[in-house]
């Protein structure tokens, strides 16, 4: 290419940035703008976008279910895996949670199995460090009244003790049998209840415990970077599976709004029917105590020394730290909140309408 040829270019690439920007000018002096507000977008009801989404007609159902046949083949070597220190990481296109929960039915009926949904908005890490704490105290106890010897108080789990403490206990407990494990099964370890940093270390220590397994499942693609190298490879020790299920998230999305959707009193009612559903029985029936009290009493809260002496005589708690357990649930769903009345006494309100709360009794009774 001579002089003549590349000047000859390179006026050509500035008449055509020229013009552009020229264009570009007189464009946007005589173009008239929209007067259009997103605002003005008329959302539909998110619970009726909801409804619409469940009669969506399934596609390929044969080719999913010969996937997840496949899965099932898979879970002597998953058990396997387990057993050889490594925690189970399940990751692809679509919801888990049916997977994880059959494999844990099926194949995991010698363990103890716990199960935190990470999809929920908030956890109560601690809650979940009692429940495991407990259920190896009971074990640890069961084994020294067979040999005659008394477990010491300072070694039972309570409220009182710190996450520390807990976690010092979990890996600590003395138990001759070997074989003893509880399995956690985490839905969405990315979730956003657990997504935070500290948690996820806590996580990873409890993943190291010697009588502790996990088996979890990722959704986001950068869930990943929450582990440095100690606690991908040391302490949860993934082994890490492709199960892609293309299975809706019906139950993970019921937790986050749509977005072309607005929310209402329906959407609340539904969270809140959803929640206690997946509660136990008692503590459906301490949230009807409270509930019922609200709506004889709406303009006053139920004092917790109440709620208590009246759970108590209907048979539904045994103690106040059982109380507190059930609350501690309902605090972290959002269930209820707490307030001050006029004498500066704690009183529990659940935070819907009346007519909402009458609509959520019918649906748990």
């Amino acid at each position: 290419m001579n002089m003549d040829e590349i000047m000859d270019e390179e006026e050509e690439e500035f008449e055509f940035s020229r013009n552009y920007f020229l264009a570009k000018e007189h464009g946007s002096s005589s173009a008239k703008k929209s007067t259009n507000k997103l605002t003005d977008i008329n959302l539909v009801d998110e619970q009726e976008l909801r409804e619409a989404s469940l009669h969506i007609q399934p596609k390929h159902e044969k080719e999913i279910a010969c996937l997840m046949d496949s899965y099932k083949n898979m879970y002597p070597e998953w058990v396997l895996a387990l057993r050889s220190g490594f925690s189970l990481l399940m990751y692809g296109f679509g919801s888990k949670k049916v997977l994880l929960e059959d494999f844990a039915s099926t194949a995991l009926t010698e363990y103890s199995v716990v199960v935190i949904n990470g999809y929920l908005q908030t956890i109560n890490l601690k809650q979940v460090l009692i429940t495991l704490a407990e259920l190896l105290h009971d074990q640890v106890k069961a084994k020294r009244k067979a040999s005659s010897r008394d477990l010491p108080k300072s070694q039972q789990p309570s409220n009182s003790q710190s996450i520390e403490d807990l976690l010092t206990f979990l890996d600590e407990a003395e138990i001759e049998e070997d074989g003893y494990v509880i399995c956690v099964i985490i839905h969405n370890i990315d979730g956003p209840g657990l997504r935070d940093f500290e948690t996820q270390q806590y996580l990873a220590r409890l993943a190291a415990c010697t009588h502790i397994c996990i088996v979890a499942s990722i959704d986001h693609v950068n869930a990943p970077l929450y582990w440095d190298k100690n606690m991908a490879h040391t302490q949860f020790n993934w082994c890490w599976y492709h199960v892609p299920t293309f299975a809706p998230y019906k139950v993970e999305g019921m937790f986050y709004p749509l977005i072309l959707a607005h929310g209402g009193a329906n959407q609340s009612v539904k969270t809140a029917t959803i929640v206690l559903q997946s509660l136990t029985p008692n503590a459906q029936s301490v949230f009807k105590v409270l509930a019922e009290h609200q709506l004889s009493h709406p303009e006053e809260g139920m004092p917790i020394s109440d709620l208590y002496s009246v759970c108590r005589e209907r048979f539904l708690v045994s103690s106040q730290v059982t109380l507190n357990s059930h609350l501690t649930e309902f605090k972290d769903h959002e269930l209820v909140k707490i307030k001050r009345d006029s004498d500066g006494q704690d009183c529990l309100h659940i935070p819907l309408a009346a007519e909402a709360l009458q609509k959520v009794l019918l649906e748990i009774s």
